[in-house]
């Protein structure tokens, strides 16, 4: 028999080995340039229909390997494929694939979203790079979907709330309806009552479209209730990954222990206990050793709550 039955897909995303290096400007005939190690052999898998998130403090390169990823940037040694594509060295002009199966939503709605357009224009804007016409059905639909009437298809991006500005984006992230949804910090720049809103409405489009969810963001408690794998960075590499449950919980790598320990907690407050155990559980993470005490897990978020208005 010629025909495989075991045959498996390959995952959505694969990362092998993929370093960046940034040169700086010389600074002397003498010495050599120097050079920025932003990633550091970073490897992982992301499975079709998998939340996969990515925690790690600032400048540890989360956002540089989602533009690697994305295809707004190029490693400096290392593959990466979507799709079972290899895009790491493709052309510009070949990744229309990419462009129509991979779609992102920015950390700071109002500075990714063109203030002279209109939201009719903006969300749009995907389905006329790819030749289609007569969007506005479309367009509609995709208001709808994310919670906002379709008169707000004539207004202009100023005229919205922040909440309603980063639903606006997530719109037009799903136009060409992509099969990956990548999102870069989606929610800090928004306020703590809005973010519960959004994140609430991520969740549910990604399991009503099944797509699948890379989602980078410095809040542990923001991945933790968004994603089921998560891998943690620290210094261009990824130094532990697993299932959220068994990385929060039950975390191996030291810095895995220190980023939780440092997390605020405020269960573990109101239960008493002070702030000196605390910080002896913050510094027996830093040192690498386990704390006599189990930390008690990051404070979930509210739920769902009414759209945003505003």
């Amino acid at each position: 028999m010629t025909e495989q039955l075991n045959a498996v897909d390959p995952p959505a995303i694969r990362v092998h080995d993929v370093t960046r290096e940034f040169r700086r400007g010389r600074t002397s005939l003498t010495r050599p340039v120097p050079v920025v190690h932003a990633l550091r052999g970073v490897s992982l898998e992301v499975a079709r229909g998998q939340r996969f998130g990515i925690v790690g403090e600032s400048g540890c390169g989360k956002s540089t390997l989602l533009r690697i990823i994305a295809g707004l940037d190029r490693p400096t040694t290392g593959s990466v494929q979507v799709e079972g594509v290899e895009i790491s060295h493709l052309p510009e002009r070949r990744l229309g694939f990419l462009r129509a199966q991979l779609q992102l939503v920015f950390q700071d709605p109002m500075s990714s979203l063109d203030p002279r357009m209109r939201v009719r224009d903006i969300i749009a804007e995907p389905l006329v790079a790819q030749g289609h016409r007569d969007n506005r059905t479309r367009v509609h639909e995709l208001l709808e979907a994310v919670g906002m009437q379709p008169d707000a298809a004539e207004r202009y991006p100023h005229q919205f709330s922040g909440g309603q500005r980063q639903r606006i984006s997530i719109a037009r992230a799903l136009a060409p309806d992509p099969r990956i949804l990548v999102a870069d910090e989606p929610v800090s720049a928004l306020d703590v009552s809005v973010r519960a809103q959004v994140l609430n409405l991520l969740a549910e489009l990604v399991e009503r479209l099944s797509l699948t969810l890379v989602f980078v963001s410095h809040d542990l408690s923001v991945v933790r209730y968004v994603c089921d794998t998560v891998a943690v960075m620290s210094r261009g590499e990824i130094v532990e990954t697993g299932p959220i449950a068994r990385v929060y919980d039950t975390p191996e790598h030291p810095y895995t222990r220190q980023l939780i320990a440092a997390a605020p907690r405020l269960r573990a407050a109101l239960a008493g206990r002070t702030a000196a155990v605390l910080a002896a559980e913050t510094l027996a993470a830093q040192g690498g050793s386990r704390p006599t005490s189990t930390a008690a897990p990051a404070v979930p978020l509210p739920p769902s709550s009414p759209k945003d208005t505003r």
